[in-house]
């Protein structure tokens, strides 16, 4: 079988902002704004305005580096540039193991939506998610091309969804509702906007396709703006609704989207609901099965990673070995769930300090990559401090990179000391024929 090293160039733009607002528009949107209004009443409007402003150089800062430097390894790459190689690859690995867990929580998260509008059981939800999680494999195993049509109607769906739930607000949002306008001071607002951040990350994933953007220029800075605007309105006008019908009250904070669409639709709006749930949540694996599979393959091109990882499908040149590798740890964590060894509460708080220090060495690149661009380094510079300022708040998720970083180093170590070994090797050799002459 001839060797490809290379990926096709085929993701446009309706396929890149669909990606992008896929791997944003989280599972978040549907239990998010009901807590934000728990813990500071409509006073989380202000977060929520925040938030939405901030996500546009939060965006455009992975943005504008996709566009400069297009490649499988995304953020992974940039570090490289500004830092090493060794940098870049730890950055790399950080996203990497991420996502064999958030994947799976994605899924469990969405399929739980699901079977408690039906009234299943945790063997359907199980069932249910490695339905989600084979679905972000094949489509992604198939090819970017399919992925992203796959995620435009997905995408569509999410949103007909979002836009019908705030159209069903509508009539039920009283002014009353708005007083006290915050209940629970200054304080209240900024604790808010520290939950909410964790909606607006994602945009760091898709850099890792922008090897396969047909114009990586307009698609990554373009679809990101458009995307980014999107997601945006979205949560906000969600955010709205909960709020103006005092939803996180009656139908409880973590389900306030479902009360709001029961109204209207009686007993199906708790299936629409789930169903929501399941796109959404999709939507995300796609993204995010995508992404880690690009970085995976970037990395053993590298060398920082094994060589089945780089291996490419003959009939779609897709790294069919990354894609393995996650199938394997996917199936892994969903038995490990399944046994009861492992709860999602806990499984949740795995990924969040290695997503958060992946988009820190995206941003801290972007401040040194991008100093002939004046407006993306202030982009960068306001996005490095946001993330900076919350990583402290993951906790005891601090370890999962800890040994991630001491599983690396102790790589490298045996790397160089086989290549020290190799070479060696080699000087022996030669000083062996040279005496034979």
């Amino acid at each position: 079988m001839k060797e490809n090293h290379s990926l096709e160039r085929n993701i446009g733009m309706p396929q890149a902002i669909a990606l992008y607002i896929g791997a944003v528009l989280g599972s978040g949107v549907l239990i998010v704004p009901g807590l934000a209004a728990e813990m500071s009443g409509p006073a989380s409007l202000l977060a929520w305005g925040f938030m939405t402003l901030l996500i546009l150089p939060l965006a455009l800062s992975m943005g504008l580096l996709s566009a400069k430097y297009p490649n499988a390894g995304g953020v992974s790459y940039f570090v490289t540039l500004a830092f090493g190689p060794k940098a870049g690859s730890l950055v790399g690995w950080f996203f990497l193991m991420s996502v064999p867990i958030g994947g799976p929580v994605a899924a469990l998260t969405g399929a739980g939506y699901m079977t408690a509008a039906l009234g299943w059981g945790d063997g359907a939800r199980i069932a249910i998610a490695a339905g989600m999680l084979a679905i972000g494999l094949v489509t992604n195993w198939i090819g970017m091309q399919v992925a992203g049509k796959v995620q435009i109607a997905v995408v569509i769906a999410i949103i007909s969804v979002l836009v019908f739930s705030f159209a069903a607000a509508l009539p039920r949002m009283e002014s009353a509702h708005f007083t006290p306008f915050m209940p629970h001071g200054w304080t209240s607002i900024g604790q808010s906007a520290a939950i909410l951040f964790w909606c607006f990350i994602g945009w760091e994933a898709v850099s890792h396709l922008s090897e396969e953007f047909k114009d990586p220029q307009r698609a990554a800075v373009k679809g990101v703006t458009i995307a980014a605007i999107i997601v945006g309105v979205l949560y906000f006008l969600s955010a709205l609704a909960t709020v103006g019908t005092q939803s996180y009250l009656r139908g409880g904070a973590d389900s306030s989207l479902v009360w709001i669409i029961s109204q209207p639709l009686g007993s199906w709006g708790g299936f629409i609901a789930g169903l929501t749930g399941l796109f959404i949540c999709t939507a995300t694996i796609i993204a995010y099965t995508g992404a880690a599979s690009r970085v995976a393959f970037a990395l053993s091109r590298q060398g920082y990673a094994p060589k089945w990882m780089g291996r490419l499908s003959e009939r779609y040149h897709t790294p069919t070995g990354a894609i393995g590798f996650l199938l394997t740890c996917y199936a892994v964590v969903l038995f490990l769930y399944g046994s009861g060894l492992l709860s999602i509460t806990t499984l949740i708080q795995f990924p969040n300090a290695t997503f958060i220090l992946t988009y820190i060495g995206g941003c801290a690149a972007g401040i040194r990559l991008l100093k002939d661009h004046r407006p993306g380094v202030i982009i960068s510079w306001i996005s490095f401090a946001a993330t900076v300022a919350v990583f402290p708040f993951t906790g005891w998720a601090i370890g999962y990179p800890l040994v991630i970083t001491a599983v690396f180093t102790i790589i490298i170590l045996l790397r160089n000391k086989h290549a020290s070994i190799a070479d060696l090797s080699e000087v022996n050799t030669q000083q062996e024929k040279s005496k034979v002459i």
